[in-house]
C-alpha cells in the first residue's frame, strides 16, 4: 500500500515538474493512445460478444481476429510516439517499424473476410471499420495527407479483391470500400490537428528561446561597444605616452617623470569611467522591473497585480528590489505551475517591504538551492536589507525589506548625537 502511495505521489511530482506545453503534448499522445483501445472495445470486442453464440470454427476465427487486433494496438501505440516526434521534426520515423503492423493489418483483413465468409451477419461491418485504425493513426503523421488518401484508397480496393477471392459476395463484397475510406477520412481531421497546433506552438516556444539568445547576444555587444568607446581612447593615449615616457627616460629627461603622471592620471580616470559603466549597467529601475514582470507574467498565462507605489525611493533601494522582483519573476517562471501572482510593495518605519507570493509551490524542494536567491542575500547585505522565504499553505512567499538608510548611514547618526 505504501508503495503504491509512492509511485502516485512521484507520478504527481513528475507531472506537476512539467511545463504546460510538455503537458499538453504529453496529454495529445495519451488522447490517441486512449483512442486506439477505445475503438479496439467498440468496434472489435462488443461486436463479436453481441454476436452471441457461434459454432467452433466461427469462435476459433473471432478470438484469433482479436488477438490480431490487440496486437495491433500494443504495436500502434508504440508507434505514436516515434509518429508524433516525426511529425513535430524532433526525430525521423523508420519506415522499417512500419512492417510488423502492415503485416498484422494483412492477417486481420484476411480473417475479417473468412469471417463474412463463414458467418454473414450484420457485425461484421464494425470488425472493418476498426481493422486499420491501430495503423492509420500513426501514418496519418507519417505522411502527407494526399499520399494518406492514395494508400487509403489502395488499401480499400485491396481488401474488397480479398473479400472477393474468399468468395464474398453481393452487399459484404461491396461494404469494405467506402466504410475503409470513411474511416481514413475520419482519422485526418481526428488526429492532425492536435498535431498541428502543438507543433506550431513547439515552435513558438522555440522562437522564444532563440529570441532571448539574441536579446542576450545584442546586449553583450552594447556592452562591448559602450567599453570599447570608454577604454579604446584612453588605452591608446596610456600606450603612447608611455612609449614616450621611456623614451625621455632613456635620454635621462626629467619630463619622463611628467608623462607618467599624466598615464597615471588618465588610468585613474579609465577606472572611473568604467566603474560608472559597470554601475549604470549593473542598476535595475524598480517601476521598469514591476511592469516587465506583470507583462511577462501575463504573457505566460499568470495573472499578475502589482500594488504599492515604486516612486520616490532612493537609486540604490530601487536597484536592490528591481533585482529583488527580476529574480522572483524568474523563479515563479522556472519553478512550479502558478496561475496567480501578487507583487506588493510598502514603505513603513524607514524600511521598504516588498512581496511576491504566487501559488505555484512545488511538490518538493530542489535538492540543492539556487544561486539567484544567494546572490541576491549578498546584494542585500550591505545595506542591511533581508531575504526571507515561506511557503504558507499551498503557496509561496519571498519577502525583501530593505531600509532607507544604510546602516552606516545610521551609524554616523548616533556617534553626531
Amino acid at each position: 500500500m505504501l508503495g503504491r502511495i509512492r509511485r502516485m505521489r512521484g507520478w504527481r511530482r513528475r507531472w506537476r515538474a512539467r511545463s504546460r506545453l510538455q503537458k499538453m503534448d504529453l496529454y495529445s499522445r495519451g488522447t490517441l493512445k486512449v483512442m486506439l483501445w477505445f475503438f479496439l472495445l467498440t468496434w472489435s470486442v462488443l461486436p463479436i460478444v453481441a454476436a452471441g453464440p457461434q459454432d467452433p470454427g466461427v469462435s476459433a476465427l473471432s478470438l484469433a481476429l482479436l488477438a490480431v487486433n490487440i496486437a495491433q494496438c500494443v504495436l500502434g501505440c508504440r508507434r505514436i510516439d516515434p509518429a508524433y516526434d516525426h511529425y513535430l521534426g524532433h526525430a525521423v520515423f523508420p519506415r522499417r517499424r512500419l512492417v510488423a503492423p502492415v503485416a498484422l493489418l494483412a492477417v486481420a483483413t484476411a480473417l475479417v473476410a473468412a469471417l463474412a465468409v463463414v458467418d454473414a451477419r450484420s457485425v461484421f461491418p464494425l470488425l472493418q471499420m476498426n481493422l486499420p485504425i491501430a495503423v492509420m493513426v500513426p501514418y496519418t503523421l507519417i505522411v502527407p495527407i494526399r499520399t494518406f488518401l492514395l494508400h487509403c484508397l489502395a488499401y480499400a480496393a485491396l481488401t474488397t479483391g480479398v473479400f472477393a477471392a474468399a468468395g464474398v459476395r453481393g452487399g459484404q463484397l461491396l461494404a469494405p470500400a467506402p466504410i475503409l475510406l470513411a474511416v481514413g477520412a475520419m482519422m485526418l481531421p481526428t488526429v492532425r490537428p492536435g498535431a498541428w497546433g502543438l507543433r506550431n506552438m513547439w515552435q513558438a516556444e522555440e522562437a522564444k528561446d532563440v529570441q532571448a539568445r539574441l536579446a542576450v547576444a545584442e546586449e553583450r555587444l552594447r556592452f562591448g561597444r559602450d567599453m570599447h568607446d570608454v577604454l579604446g581612447r584612453n588605452l591608446a593615449v596610456i600606450a603612447l605616452k608611455s612609449e614616450l615616457a621611456v623614451e625621455l627616460a632613456e635620454r635621462g629627461r626629467p619630463e619622463a617623470v611628467a608623462q607618467m603622471v599624466e598615464v597615471q592620471r588618465i588610468a585613474r580616470e579609465s577606472q572611473r569611467e568604467v566603474r560608472e559603466l559597470v554601475r549604470g549597467y549593473r542598476e535595475a529601475d524598480l517601476a521598469v522591473e514591476l511592469d516587465g514582470a506583470r507583462g511577462v507574467l501575463e504573457a505566460a498565462g499568470i495573472d499578475c497585480t502589482v500594488s504599492g507605489p515604486a516612486d520616490g525611493l532612493p537609486a540604490g533601494v530601487q536597484s536592490a528590489l528591481g533585482w529583488a522582483v527580476r529574480e522572483a519573476t524568474t523563479n515563479v517562471l522556472r519553478h512550479g505551475n502558478a496561475r496567480s501572482c501578487a507583487i506588493r510593495l510598502a514603505a513603513a518605519d524607514a524600511v521598504v517591504t516588498l512581496v511576491v507570493e504566487n501559488d505555484g509551490v512545488p511538490d518538493h524542494a530542489p535538492a540543492a538551492p539556487g544561486s539567484g536567491l544567494a546572490g541576491l542575500r549578498e546584494r542585500l547585505a550591505p545595506m542591511g536589507g533581508t531575504l526571507e522565504t515561506a511557503r504558507p499553505g499551498d503557496r509561496f512567499r519571498l519577502t525583501v525589506t530593505v531600509p532607507l538608510r544604510r546602516p552606516a548611514e545610521l551609524g554616523e547618526e548616533v556617534a553626531a548625537v
